[in-house]
């Protein structure tokens, strides 16, 4: 299988060039992000690429920590990480990464190096593909207590998205989507104990996807709470009494008041 990689970072000279080099030696294909938080948290949604590339470039310590919302997202969907970076900011890197685990490639790139390795990845990842025969269960039921209890946000506004992942990921174990449809394939694989529904989006809106939920029976138990500017507040209102969910959270809450919300439903 060829790879699709992620391309980003400051040092936009070394992006151009290991992406054509990819392209053109192997035949990969590359995807560009701003790397930014929310330039970066869209596009791994969208793409979802197996390897990430990250050309540092006369780093500061808020341009570091803007790769961190990485973290999450680059777990769930089993990613390999690949730091090109000089010694310098190397270390700036490291000292301010919440990133579990990272490659680093020194400048200037070895080539050679970078394709042993991407292929070596794909070696991986078609041998995950033969075995997919064998189908895991891991029951999650058998330790109720401790396990971390698991929220899916659906809102269309990539900014919300981080904000709230940033807000609850200390506590709960968070999944984000971009609309409706997303939501329902993730549901097709995990079973969340609530969802926050954004009520205003493009194509179905929260009210939508809430009745839609309510017709299958698997989905149907889930608890689920309205995200809403207050502009929508009585509308909300209206669609609390047909719908009976959990409740509303105003946008932008604070995270005392989101999680205090949640504890309610949760406990």
């Amino acid at each position: 299988m060829k790879l699709k990689v992620l391309i980003t970072g400051r040092n936009r000279k070394v992006c151009r060039d290991v992406g054509e080099h990819l392209e053109k030696d192997r035949g990969y294909l590359t995807v560009k992000a701003a790397p930014s938080k929310t330039g970066l948290f869209d596009i791994m949604l969208s793409e979802l690429p197996k390897v990430i590339i990250i050309c540092l470039g006369d780093e500061t310590v808020e341009t570091v920590k803007a790769f961190n919302v990485l973290k999450s997202v680059s777990m769930q969907s089993h990613c390999t990480i690949i730091v090109i970076a000089n010694n310098e900011d190397e270390k700036l890197f490291i000292k301010y990464t919440e990133l579990r685990k990272v490659l680093f490639l020194s400048r200037p790139v070895s080539l050679m190096a970078l394709y042993e390795k991407l292929l070596a990845i794909e070696e991986e990842l078609e041998n995950c593909e033969e075995e997919s025969v064998f189908r895991e269960f891991v029951n999650e039921d058998t330790d109720e207590d401790s396990r971390r209890k698991k929220i899916l946000v659906i809102d269309d506004d990539t900014e919300q998205l981080v904000h709230i992942k940033e807000q609850l990921e200390e506590f709960y174990d968070v999944a984000v989507v971009k609309s409706g449809d997303a939501a329902f394939k993730y549901l097709m694989k995990h079973t969340p104990d609530l969802i926050l529904l954004d009520y205003l989006m493009p194509e179905k809106d929260g009210p939508q996807v809430l009745r839609q939920m309510r017709t299958i029976d698997e989905y149907a138990h889930i608890p689920v709470m309205f995200l809403t500017g207050m502009s929508e507040r009585n509308a909300v209102l209206e669609t609390l009494t047909e719908l009976r969910p959990q409740g509303y959270i105003i946008k932008p809450a604070r995270k005392s008041d989101l999680v205090a919300k949640i504890i309610d439903v949760l406990g």
